[in-house]
Formats: structure tokens, C-alpha cells, sequence
């Protein structure tokens, strides 16, 4: 549920993606601080509160860490998707043709 939930809103960020505008880890990580800085409506946004903790400075510099084992796993879980979905995307726009030349 919650991975489908972050699946849904890494697919619709599939141009800046592409673009080079973000990565997946830096929308994973605005996706979990946006979620956790508004109030849970949603069971998985519940699940998201209950399992993870984020731990600010007056920097706006950021620490993410799950509150227990299924907590990190979770963590994991979803940094693995992000990289996993933006080595797809990223694959699937390659030329075919690009040829690599090495430098002599």
C-alpha cells in the first residue's frame, strides 16, 4: 500500500527524472519529509508516521531513520524502489546507437 502510494508519485516525476532535474533518492526524500510534515489522513500515511522519523536542523539539513527494524526495512525498501525505478527509466531513454569510443 504505501509502496504503491510512493510508486504513483515517483511515475508521475518521470520527466524530471529524465531531465536530470532530480533524482529519485532527492524525490523519495521530499516525498517522505512532505508526508510527515502534514498530518496522516491515509492509513499508509499513518504506517509512514508510525515507522519513520525525520530530524531537522535550522539548516534545513535532514536525517531520515526508521523507529524500529520494520521501520528501516521499510527505508530500504523504498531507496531500493526509487534507485530501481530511475535505473529503468533511465535505461529504457538510452539510445540504442550510442557507441562507445575509449580514449586512447
Amino acid at each position: 500500500m504505501l509502496l504503491g502510494e510512493f510508486s504513483k508519485h515517483i511515475i508521475s516525476k518521470k520527466d524530471e527524472i529524465l531531465s536530470g532535474e532530480k533524482s529519485a533518492v532527492y524525490i523519495l526524500t521530499d516525498w517522505i519529509r512532505n508526508t510527515l510534515h502534514s498530518k496522516p489522513v491515509e492509513h499508509w500515511q499513518n504506517i509512514l508516521h508510525t515507522e519513520i522519523t525525520l530530524v531537522e536542523n535550522k539548516y534545513n539539513e535532514f536525517l531520515i531513520t526508521g523507529k524500529s527494524d520494520s521501520g528501516r526495512i521499510l527505508i530500504n525498501a523504498l531507496y531500493n524502489y526509487a534507485l530501481s525505478y530511475e535505473h529503468y527509466i533511465l535505461a529504457k531513454n538510452i539510445p540504442d546507437s550510442i557507441e562507445f569510443k575509449p580514449e586512447n
